[in-house]
């Protein structure tokens, strides 16, 4: 239903545009339409890689710490029922409270860490993303678009190969971000 929305929204909007795009466009009524494929640019910019790579030593740093504890408790688990039968019931009553406090830690922990690393997902992703954004609306003001475009699946249905500026999108973000990165080397003082 969502999708039906956009696409008559979509096909309104240009319905109109063709009789108001004068009174709003100063190149003989014609209005320019670009689209960015964000998916791509995440993906393929410098700063997208080395974000996607952030991310995954976290996960990777995450994960054996939660393999440790895992282990842990498996043995701990596995020890209890080796010995369960030879111990009296308030040891191991007292065995399996530790085991499912363990359990509940680890639960804990795991929970802990998928919310850590979403919000780092978040955090990396909104940074390269204000960046594209603002190089979109630059570019947009340079070029003459009248609008620009997120290809998402679904929401654009068909457009021309020539109105993607992706490509040359992440090639001035990545310019963008090694200027930037020059700029934060130069301003660190050095160490004597």
């Amino acid at each position: 239903m969502k999708k039906v929305f956009i696409v008559f929204v979509a096909s309104f909007f240009l319905a109109v545009s063709s009789y108001v795009s004068p009174i709003f466009s100063a190149d003989e009524g014609k209005i320019k339409i670009a689209v960015v494929d964000l998916y791509k640019l995440l993906n393929e910019s410098e700063g997208g890689k080395k974000a996607k790579t952030d991310l995954e030593s976290l996960i990777k740093a995450k994960q054996s710490l939660l393999d440790e504890k895992g282990k842990n408790i498996e043995k701990l688990r596995t020890d209890l029922e080796k010995q369960s039968a030879v111990m009296s019931p308030e040891a191991k009553k007292a065995k399996e409270e530790e085991l499912e406090k363990l359990a509940r830690d680890y639960q804990r922990l795991v929970s802990d860490a998928q919310t850590e690393v979403k919000k780092k997902e978040a955090e990396l992703t909104s940074e390269i993303l204000k960046d594209a954004r603002e190089l979109i609306n630059k570019i947009a003001q340079e070029k003459g678009y009248s609008l620009v475009l997120e290809k998402a699946d679904g929401l654009v249905l068909y457009y021309s190969s020539n109105l993607d500026i992706t490509d040359s999108l992440i090639k001035r973000l990545n310019e963008l971000q090694k200027y930037s990165k020059k700029a934060e080397t130069k301003a660190k003082p050095t160490k004597k």
